[in-house]
């Protein structure tokens, strides 16, 4: 989780250090040129200003969301947020294992996957024995959850 923040700290940072300083500069080299009605680099600047202001409105929502996450709060008995399944799929008869994470920290080919994910919306709230199905891009998958060790556990471990 802390990597998540320093994550987005940083981009927060760096959209902030084009939007106050690069940006301007930009925007003041480009209206040198003249007539703005037809500045192509003006524009530009402009729309990225636009652009970056945007993405500054959306880091600093999700900062505030993961800081707000009280890890104490989160099920000790139940998939949850940092919570270890191993999954049996029934069709394919075998076991797989994932971690839940935000969407930051998904990484599917190293078993890391976002709790906002198909898999991830169906496993949360789930117990150890509970059998899910869920929806992906290649049709419908069950799994049984054959094992869960929640974040409290992992962070013991």
């Amino acid at each position: 989780m802390e990597d998540v923040k320093k994550k987005l700290k940083d981009e927060l940072s760096s959209l902030e250090d084009e939007l106050h300083f690069k940006l301007p500069k930009e925007i003041q080299h480009a209206r040198e040129f003249g007539d703005l009605r037809e500045n192509a680099e003006y524009k530009a600047a402009l729309e990225r200003q636009s652009i970056v202001k945007a993405r500054l409105a959306q880091v600093r929502q999700r900062l505030s969301e993961i800081e707000s996450i009280d890890l104490s709060k989160i099920p000790t008995d139940r998939v949850a947020y940092g919570s270890r399944v191993r999954l049996f799929d029934i069709e394919k008869e075998e076991k797989v294992t994932y971690t839940l994470v935000t969407s930051e920290e998904s990484d599917p080919e190293n078993g890391k996957i976002s709790t906002v994910s198909p898999i991830g919306q169906a496993l949360m709230g789930k117990e150890e024995g509970d059998e899910v199905k869920v929806k992906t891009p290649t049709g419908w998958r069950s799994f049984e959850i054959d094992r869960l060790t929640t974040i409290h556990e992992v962070e013991d471990a």
